[in-house]
């Protein structure tokens, strides 16, 4: 179902950006679980560019049973702007969630007038992907904009209207990028870094999708892509209770 989100992003980021493969263990790129009715395939990738440090994409493909496209992007240090933050899932054809946003790493107004209100315009063209649901998992003040697209939706909602959402707000982040000036005072970048690794820490331990890990590759599996490949800057519970 979400194949060609996935198609179009990369056809994106290689010809806009100059990219270079980061590294992935080789168990947790490409992994395949026998559990529950279905096999579930999954397989990652991971880049990065001058501009951006951290390109990680994911594809979770269980047939009928499930369809999981997840991404995030970090720019590098030297640049405040938001995350872009990529969740869409599957379960069957009547069980669709999809989220799409700029993910704030600030709050304050001026980051906010800068960088999120240009979402605006494409959210409103697109109320039906915009539902007002609740957030189990996550503060929705923290991390998340008011212009995201959060949605339960159907296949054909997905063709119509998320496609071409997900191309405007895709392309208006880079147009973001392309404008992003760099910071030089250390001050600012580390404030960046601390924002990047705060917002690392608090996804790797509300991250719902550990669940679904579990279930189809195990806990162990499951730990070691949560902390050394999704949220790689985060510290394992029990390592920071230590």
């Amino acid at each position: 179902m979400f194949q060609p989100f996935l198609q179009h992003l990369e056809k994106e980021l290689f010809s806009r950006f100059d990219l270079t493969s980061r590294p992935i263990a080789p168990e947790l790129e490409f992994q395949i679980s026998q559990r529950g009715k279905n096999p579930a395939m999954i397989e990652s990738w991971c880049y990065e560019c001058p501009q951006l440090r951290k390109i990680r994409y994911t594809y979770i493909n269980a047939g009928e049973t499930a369809q999981i496209f997840n991404s995030v992007i970090y720019p590098n240090h030297q640049y405040d702007l938001p995350l872009l933050g990529i969740d869409f899932l599957a379960f069957g054809k009547k069980k669709i969630l999809v989220v799409l946003d700029f993910q704030p790493l600030f709050r304050d107004s001026d980051y906010l007038k800068k960088y999120i209100e240009p979402m605006a315009p494409i959210r409103a063209k697109y109320n039906e992907l915009a539902q007002d649901l609740e957030m189990r998992f996550y503060d929705a003040n923290q991390y998340f904009s008011p212009y995201l697209l959060f949605a339960r939706t159907n296949p054909q909602t997905v063709i119509e209207q998320l496609f071409p959402a997900y191309q405007e707000y895709i392309q208006l982040y880079w147009q973001l990028v392309e404008q992003a000036e760099p910071k030089t005072e250390s001050t600012e970048l580390e404030r960046i870094i601390k924002a990047q690794k705060d917002y690392d820490q608090y996804s790797a331990e509300r991250d719902p999708a550990s669940g679904l890990f579990n279930s189809y590759f195990g806990h162990e599996w499951s730990e070691k892509f949560l902390h050394k490949f999704l949220f790689e800057d985060a510290v394992a519970v029990a390592a920071k209770k230590s």
